[in-house]
């Protein structure tokens, strides 16, 4: 069972979290009004996991919910246009209400919109995994919420489960907390039948568990268990952990880390070496770097690979995209997620990287690939 130090020894162990916000948590159904007495008790908490040194991310739903009262809409069966609409005005309202219910504890707010391809397609979510590597690194919290005012149904991710499982997959997170209005999964929907047993603890996504999912409930909520599953799936895929907790009540979190009842779906792998395990296996490599001795060295030595150790650039590839990194025999020793252009990498090969600005003309990363985006071969290893 998922006791009182299960939850608080993995919120403990947790540096990076995602907390995942539905409408109906945030938003009063009716009046379209932001729960302020609930908002005000959510921000001390993630104050207090901010204040004890952990990164906190929030992915928050409510845009849509509160801009339909402000622009007098009807309250279900919006067309596309007017959940844009909605969207726009209420995005405003939403972001105010969080860095003012943030600011009390000192703390920066940043808001971040983004759609389905910021973080699939790879140059995307390399840019997107930066901007909000940087806003952790300067101790903001960002509020991140999908683009509806401009994404498609093509392009929608439909539900904040799945772009939270996405965020965190992307963000290399050790936690996403889905704060919802159920705590946790149940072997049948516990609404319709009363002996349903709640599950504290999924070790594995197996085809018995999926089928325990029942339908979305009514309401503001685009989700259900179904989209919670498919959101857990995409987490544990990439070494993150996932609890659904319910979180209708004041302090959701203080709650989960003292032991209110929860559903924790457990990682195989840790986040990084499930993110390498996807360089290593997923890509197709676009181009080559060779390196000199030096170089070499220090990759086998854990470092990243700065342009100085770099001696000729193959193949035409761009930010984002995969490379082969090879020794000067030609021997390949690892892929990596190149942080330039094949063009522009080949402006730099064998440059400090402090001059790589007056070659280049902006200031880009000093690592032509970082050591989080460099998975080294076997053969290199020993």
């Amino acid at each position: 069972m998922a006791a009182l130090s299960d939850s608080r020894e993995r919120l403990d162990r947790a540096k990076r979290l995602v907390v995942k916000i539905g409408s109906a948590l945030l938003v009063e159904p009716d009046a379209g009004r932001i729960r302020q007495d609930w908002l005000t008790a959510l921000a001390e908490d993630v104050a207090a996991l901010h204040h004890a040194g952990k990164e906190v991310l929030l992915v928050s739903s409510g845009a849509i919910a509160v801009g339909r009262g402000l622009l007098a809409l009807p309250p279900r069966h919006l067309k596309l246009e007017q959940k844009q609409a909605a969207a726009a005005a209420g995005q405003i309202v939403l972001a105010h209400a969080y860095q003012d219910a943030l600011a009390r504890h000192g703390i920066t707010v940043a808001q971040v919109l983004v759609t389905l391809t910021d973080t699939e397609e790879r140059r995307r979510h390399l840019n997107a995994r930066n901007t909000l590597t940087t806003l952790l690194r300067c101790r903001a919290i960002t509020v991140i919420n999908e683009n509806d005012t401009v994404a498609t149904q093509e392009i929608r991710y439909g539900d904040n489960d799945r772009l939270g499982a996405r965020v965190a997959a992307m963000m290399n997170a050790d936690a996403l907390i889905l704060l919802s209005d159920i705590d946790g999964l149940y072997s049948a929907d516990p609404r319709r039948q009363a002996d349903a047993a709640h599950l504290p603890l999924v070790e594995r996504i197996t085809p018995e568990i999926e089928a325990m999912a029942g339908e979305a409930p009514p309401g503001y909520s685009s989700g259900g268990m179904v989209t919670k599953l498919a959101a857990a799936k995409i987490a544990v895929e990439a070494g993150c952990q996932m609890a659904i907790v319910d979180g209708r009540g004041l302090h959701p979190l203080r709650s989960l880390a003292e032991g209110a009842r929860c559903t924790w779906f457990q990682a195989a792998v840790e986040p990084r070496a499930a993110r390498k395990r996807w360089i290593a296996g997923a890509l197709q490599p676009a181009g080559s770097l060779c390196l000199d001795a030096g170089a070499e060295r220090a990759l086998l030595g854990g470092k990243s690979l700065l342009p100085a150790g770099v001696t000729a650039v193959s193949g035409r590839f761009e930010r984002g995209d995969l490379v082969i990194v090879q020794a000067a025999d030609g021997r390949e020793i690892g892929r990596g997620l190149s942080a330039y252009s094949s063009a522009d990498a080949a402006r730099i090969r064998g440059r400090k990287s402090r001059d790589i600005e007056a070659i280049l003309g902006y200031a880009g990363r000093e690592e032509l690939i970082h050591r989080d985006d460099l998975v080294l071969s076997s053969t290199a290893e020993r």
